[in-house]
């Protein structure tokens, strides 16, 4: 993400994104760079911030 001097952020090369995995047993919340290998990590779904959370 690119961030100007306003803090206007320019989100159109983003490489960053959530997903939630499951094994049929638990759900994971995976966050994860795409770009790079390795770059992830990941809780239990349940503990995860909700999205209003966030904001």
């Amino acid at each position: 993400m690119v961030v100007d001097h306003n803090g206007h952020a320019d989100t159109s090369n983003e490489t960053i994104v959530g997903s939630i995995d499951s094994d049929g047993r638990s759900d994971e919340y995976v966050i994860a760079d795409i770009s790079a290998d390795g770059a992830w990590l990941s809780m239990r779904a349940d503990e995860a911030a909700t999205l209003p959370a966030w904001r």
